[in-house]
């Protein structure tokens, strides 16, 4: 049986899939249009399964063969893979969006999807086929309206071959106010049992469903918050429950309320996994991260992706010394994430205070941070407060520890201005450090090591223009210039002297970005406006460059190379253009590359330049572009030769000439050979018999891993067929016919019994 959990209430989170196998030692998840396979043992990522055009909704494995997955996508298709070598099997075209999939091992070649039409959820019968992609068009409705949850459907140990539907009822809200509606839901998998979950933090088990009798339930509760997920245990002797408290919760199955804890897992426990031995549990989180834990309710592994919080208050910026991309990651901390190795390094922790998971709660956050030139110092901004009124904030300087390979902190400033720091950039030279700071009281300032004493940071400068608020500053590649934007106004400064050299007159519009060129364009400052405008200033003219109209929501320089890319957003989606403040005409233009706004981009160096690019592509030989979405999708350009090398993990097993002889071929081949040496010499080319058809699929089932063929009974008749010898009308020695037909015979039992090693048999036959 299964079971739909209905709610009035659509409930919508980010969900992350992920399947455990504890006897191989490997965890799946389904990340974008990927499902990406890790190591128990290790927590390293083994290998990527690619295929999948749109998002990956969910994965689920074989029943009849464990060493393969079955993958569902928004793209309308499901992928069979072998996970363990990353091989893609066999892709099933549905030909509508998949939000979640299922399989029942009492149906061999069935699978629920739930679909896009009005929610269903419909029946899929698999054609068996040889070809690699093929339309599935036996289909059938189970149920309509269903919840987008996918934690909302459940299967059950399936005492009967159709299904039972149950509609258990509950007031939306009884008298003491609690909230009764469903969230998620699991199935025992030996008592007719079932758990559900709801809003108001109970978990009921429901029993005597299936019997004439009148149902029942009994309700425990610890959450004090919505249930996320529930999972029983294989041996169904434990249920396994999570929520917003990020506290698993083990529930001793038979006895009520006896319960254990594994608190402070991380963000919100958003689905359990349990392996098919019952000896490792995972957690996946809101934050993006996969927690692998024992049955004695241990944490033995980490795997953290990049930490999803819900929003990047910070830009997206590169450690000098790591190359890491450091962005905000958990409440209060950054991230050190390596986009190299697509591993999560460390998080540092900048507010230093237990953060307290809780909805509405004023609390400390990061929001602005920004490194030196050679990675020595890292400058942060906390604040907490919405209002003026109720504003608290702190300027902190953390130094580079060579013996810890971190940072400390060295000098917290607690009134480094009177009013939010909107702006903070450090210089580019070499020989002196200077951070400078804007914020909406109208000043500017420059923070300087102390002279004598190099351990502490003092106010070397305040500057201000006609009392305007400034919303922007930076410096040029040299450090010999400094650019403050105040409203429409842009001052440029001498960090020697602190004298404003001069001021450019915007035309109408606040400015919202500002850099400067780099290299050959380093006498060139950008600008854009709230006015759709963006500029270029000649500065050694002092005047307006050249302007165009253009909406842009991030502007961003590359600090290896002339190149500046800029986000435009109409038209509900983002144009990117790339090109260099010398020359207005862009060098690359990509429309429509994402449907949401960009406000978050960083240029990435590369370890060695790119030599062979074409044309299109000359502006990533030095670097590699990055963006944020708001749907916090970090996504990047890639060119031909990178594409290439991302296709090893879809590889394709093809097996050498230059393996050593087999027995078999000892035995058997020296017979073929001469069979076809007699043919050739009695039969001319004209009369030799044809292939027959069936060789193009023996070819494929040679090239195939043992281990992922089907059974032999698909295969048998197929591989029949193909020994058969077509009709010339040429009288044949019955001798030749009996020998023939006694390999035959020997092949047959071989690849029923020795599937394995008969197929390098029959290669070298």
């Amino acid at each position: 049986y299964f079971i739909l959990c209905q709610s009035r209430l659509i409930y919508v989170c980010f969900y992350l899939f992920v399947y455990l196998f504890s006897v191989l030692g490997f965890v799946l998840c389904a990340s974008g249009d990927l499902v990406k396979v890790y190591s128990t043992r290790t927590e390293e990522w083994l290998h990527s399964l690619q295929g999948h055009t749109n998002q990956v909704t969910g994965i689920t494995l074989n029943p009849a063969n464990h060493l393969q997955v079955y993958s569902c996508s928004v793209d309308g298709t499901v992928k069979l893979w072998d996970f363990i070598d990353g091989i893609l099997i066999k892709t099933f075209v549905i030909g509508c969006p998949l939000f979640a999939i299922y399989v029942s091992e009492k149906h061999e070649g069935v699978l629920f999807l739930h679909v896009s039409m009005c929610f269903q959820l419909v029946s899929v019968h698999l054609p068996k086929s040889a070809e690699q992609e093929v339309e599935a068009k036996e289909m059938s409705a189970v149920s309509s309206h269903i919840s987008k949850n996918p934690s909302c459907t459940a299967f059950g140990r399936g005492v009967r071959v159709h299904f039972f539907f149950f509609y258990f009822s509950l007031k939306a809200t009884d008298k003491k106010g609690a909230k009764n509606a469903f969230t998620c839901i699991a199935c025992h998998p030996t008592d007719d049992c079932i758990a559900t979950g709801h809003e108001d933090g109970k978990i009921r088990l429901w029993r005597n469903f299936i019997h004439k009798k009148e149902y029942t339930y009994s309700t425990q509760h610890w959450h004090h918050n919505a249930v996320n997920t529930l999972c029983f245990t294989p041996e169904g002797t434990h249920l396994l429950s999570g929520g917003i408290e990020s506290v698993l919760v083990q529930w001793q199955y038979g006895a009520d309320n006896r319960k254990e804890f594994l608190p402070r897992l991380g963000g919100s426990i958003l689905h359990i996994s349990a392996s098919s031995d019952g000896q490792l549990f995972c957690t996946s989180h809101s934050d993006n991260k996969i927690t692998v834990i024992e049955s004695s309710f241990k944490v033995c592994g980490v795997i953290q992706g990049l930490v999803k919080g819900d929003a990047v208050l910070t830009d997206l910026m590169i450690d000098p010394r790591s190359k890491a991309l450091v962005l905000n990651g958990k409440p209060g901390h950054l991230q050190f994430y390596s986009l190299l190795r697509d591993k999560h390094l460390y998080n540092l922790d900048i507010v230093q205070q237990e953060y307290i998971y809780e909805a509405g709660l004023d609390q400390f956050e990061v929001v602005k941070a920004a490194f030196d030139i050679k990675g020595s110092w890292l400058a942060t901004v906390e604040e907490r407060g919405k209002k003026s009124s109720d504003l608290e904030f702190f300027l902190k300087l953390w130094a580079f520890d060579e013996r810890t390979q971190s940072f400390v902190l060295n000098t917290t400033i607690t009134a480094a201005h009177t009013d939010r720091i909107i702006s903070m950039c450090f210089s580019s030279s070499e020989e002196t450090t200077m951070l400078v700071t804007a914020a909406e009281d109208s000043q500017f300032k420059a923070w300087c090591q102390g002279a004598d004493d190099q351990n502490f940071w003092s106010c070397d400068f305040v500057g201000s223009y006609h009392k305007l608020n400034p919303t922007n500053c930076s410096f040029s590649a040299d450090s010999s210039l400094l650019a403050v934007s105040f409203q429409e106004v842009i001052t440029i400064w001498s960090p020697d002297t602190w004298e404003m050299l001069t001021t450019l007159c915007q035309p109408p519009g606040v400015i919202r970005d500002l850099c400067f060129g780099r290299l050959s364009c380093s006498k060139y400052l950008l600008g854009t406006t709230t006015k759709n405008l963006l500029c270029c200033w000649n500065l050694l003219t002092c005047e307006l460059e050249w302007s165009t109209s253009v909406d842009v929501s991030k502007l961003q320089p590359d600090p290896f190379s002339e190149n500046v890319a800029a986000f435009s957003y109409q038209s509900k989606h983002t144009d990117l253009f790339v090109f260099k403040p010398s020359e207005p005409r862009p060098l690359f233009t990509n429309k429509n590359v994402c449907s949401e706004k960009v406000h978050r981009a960083v240029f990435v160096p590369r370890e060695e330049p790119l030599n062979s690019c074409d044309e299109s592509t000359q502006w990533l030989n030095r670097s590699q572009l990055y963006f944020l979405t708001q749907n916090m999708d970090l996504l990047t350009f890639s060119t031909a030769t990178e594409e290439d090398r991302m296709l090893s993990s879809s590889k394709q097993l093809v097996i050498d000439d230059s393996v050593a002889v087999t027995p078999f071929y000892l035995l058997l081949g020296k017979h073929r050979q001469q069979q076809q040496k007699l043919n050739t010499q009695s039969h001319p080319v004209a009369d030799k018999p044809q292939q027959p058809q069936g060789s193009v699929t023996i070819k494929e089932l040679l090239h195939t891993p043992a281990h992922v063929l089907p059974a032999a009974s698909v295969l048998c008749s197929m591989f029949v067929n193909s020994f058969l010898i077509s009709n010339t009308g040429v009288q044949q020695d019955p001798l030749r016919y009996f020998v023939h037909i006694n390999i035959f015979l020997f092949k047959v039992k071989t690849l029923v019994n020795f599937p394995k090693l008969m197929k390098y048999e029959l290669l070298y036959l």
